[in-house]
């Protein structure tokens, strides 16, 4: 199978770099920052690099722009802004900016999240995922919950294979 064989070829330990978008939230009392530290150690990997910005559109470009210009970083984890409120503009922000969309990573979460835990509460939800230069980057839900559900169901099991199809360079 060639998904297992890729599976194999990727690099096993990812370096991320984790962005919370909040403004409430500092690093005491982000629990949603700590706990993809805390998956993402518990499965190998490490978070190289990790901010807190306002849900300002200048706050989130400039930040993001930093986590894909660490020469560590190999790919972007970013929770909260995800919503339907008005404050809510991570996926404005984020998303015009992919070079590739990783459209089955928001349709999967929103099906997740309405069978294992929020029903219909579900569709509130604009998590998306694509591709930056590169990089894999994921948007998530703020939640402590959303974020346990993204890391262990889809981030986690699929992020060295993701890294690597970014990174591998076409044959011409």
């Amino acid at each position: 199978m060639a998904t297992e064989k890729h599976k194999e070829q990727a690099e096993k330990k990812i370096q991320c770099a984790v962005i919370t978008v909040s403004d409430t939230r500092t690093e005491e009392t982000d629990k949603s920052g700590r706990r993809i530290h805390e998956l993402l150690e518990s499965h190998g990997h490490e978070a190289c690099f990790y901010s807190i910005v306002t849900d300002e559109q200048a706050s989130i470009t400039n930040r993001l722009n930093e986590a894909l210009a660490h020469p560590e970083a190999e790919a972007v984890l970013i929770n909260g802004g995800t919503g339907i409120a008005d404050r809510d503009i991570t996926i404005e922000t984020v998303t015009p900016r992919f070079d590739k969309a990783i459209v089955g990573f928001g349709e999967l979460f929103r099906y997740l999240s309405y069978v294992e835990d929020i029903g219909s509460s579900a569709i509130l939800s604009r998590a998306e995922a694509g591709i930056i230069d590169h990089k894999p980057v994921f948007t998530m839900p703020g939640s402590s919950g959303a974020v346990k559900l993204a890391m262990e169901k889809l981030i986690i099991p699929e992020l060295p294979h993701v890294v690597w199809e970014a990174t591998k360079q076409r044959d011409l």
